[in-house]
This record gives C-alpha cells, sequence and structure tokens, in this order.
C-alpha cells in the first residue's frame, strides 16, 4: 500500500534521513521506534506529506505523491490520509461534534453527511454523550478518542500517528491502544505509528526500528 523508495532529507548540514526503503501493507498497525534525532517523526511527516524529502518517492496505492503539485497533494491528503498527534490538536471554540466533522466539510462533504459520519464515529468512540462539549470540557483520553474520530472521518487508507500515546495517563494508554487493534480488525484500518511506548511497538503487526537516519531492524508480530 506505501512504498518508500530511497528517501533522503537533510536539514542544513544535518542528514536527517540516509536513503529509506520501506513499504507497509494495507490493514495493519506498523510501529516506528528509535532515540530522539532517529528520523522517524521526519519520516512520518515525509509520508504523510507534511514535508517534503529531498530525494527519493513515496508512493501511496500507485500515486507518487511527491510528484503532486501542492494542491493536488493536500487533496489527496485529505482525502486517503488522517493523523493524530500527542496534544491532540483539536479547535478550542468547536466542540467534539464539530471538530470530527471539519476534515468532512474541507473535503466538500455535505454537512448532514460529515455530521451522520461522525456521530457514528463518535458513538463506535463511546463518545456520544461528549458531542456538544468543547475539548476544554473533556479528559485528555477522551481529547485523543475525538482526534481518533477525526483521523478517521473521511475514510483514509492510513492514520499517521506520532507519539498518540505520550500525553496519556496508563489506563487511557491501554485503551488507546486497544482502540487501534480494535479498528485495524474491524475495517481494516492501516495505522503507522512513531511511538516511544515499547508496549504499543511490541504490539503492533510490525515493528521499525530507525537508528541515525536509517532502519536498523524491522520485526513482525508473533501475535496470532
Amino acid at each position: 500500500m506505501i512504498q518508500v523508495r530511497n528517501i533522503r532529507k537533510s536539514f542544513g548540514s544535518l542528514e536527517v534521513l540516509k536513503g529509506i526503503d520501506l513499504e507497509i501493507e494495507r490493514g495493519k498497525v506498523v510501529s516506528i521506534v528509535g532515540a530522539s534525532g532517529a528520523g522517524k517523526t521526519t519520516l512520518l511527516q515525509i509520508m504523510g506529506t507534511l514535508d517534503k524529502a529531498d530525494s527519493g518517492s513515496v508512493i501511496i496505492d500507485g500515486v507518487d505523491v511527491m510528484k503532486l503539485s501542492d494542491a493536488k497533494r493536500s487533496a489527496f491528503r485529505n482525502k486517503h490520509m488522517g493523523f493524530v498527534f500527542q496534544f491532540h490538536q483539536l479547535l478550542p471554540e468547536f466542540t467534539a461534534l464539530e471538530n470530527v466533522m471539519m476534515p468532512a466539510l474541507i473535503g466538500g462533504t455535505s454537512r448532514s453527511e460529515a455530521k451522520k459520519r461522525a456521530e457514528e464515529l463518535l458513538a463506535f468512540m463511546g463518545l456520544s454523550e461528549r458531542a456538544s462539549h468543547k475539548p476544554n470540557e473533556l479528559s485528555g483520553g477522551e481529547k485523543q478518542r475525538v482526534a481518533v474520530a477525526r483521523a478517521l472521518v473521511n475514510k483514509p487508507d492510513v492514520v499517521f500517528a506520532d507519539e498518540p500515546s505520550g500525553s496519556l495517563d496508563t489506563q487511557n494508554k491501554q485503551e488507546l491502544h486497544r482502540l487501534f487493534f480494535d479498528l485495524r480488525d474491524r475495517m481494516g484500518q492501516t495505522f503507522v505509528i512513531v511511538t516511544h511506548d515499547e508496549q504499543l511497538a511490541d504490539l503492533a503487526d510490525r515493528k521499525i526500528c530507525m537508528r541515525d537516519g536509517l532502519i536498523e531492524l524491522q520485526q513482525s508480530s508473533s501475535r496470532p
């Protein structure tokens, strides 16, 4: 589903990615781990078209996203990708429901259809009774589940998550981790997750270990 070929990226004289080759299958949870500075987040942002590589290619469902114009790349990202970040990045002036609807409205979905899809996702997350609440009225775990619902509202091919459980307590971390695998099992959702959480990394279908801008090791899960 995702094919990364010889991706290189430098910031000034610092080479952050030194020729990354990677393939990610549909319907898998893939974790990316490594020490700070290994290049994990930079790789995630390039795969998610939030940043550009200096060279190489990123092909998603047969489309070389690096060759798209800025406008077409933005439209492709909105339709085919979802994002979950460590600190939620919910819009504070909008309710949970409105936050989830936002990517669908940006993508041109009618308000009624966006609302229906958002309500279904919030119900799936166990948040129906919190739909009218604004982010400052939600717990950390609730905010992150709203963020996951927002990432899924356009039925993306892949969800990219950067330290999604990094700001959560132990119980909410475990609930979020279970949610990712439940979504994989029920919806065939693909997740690519950068994490320092070894528990989540080890649960993934595939664990990719990075070091100094290169992939050092790949491990497949032994779980059934």
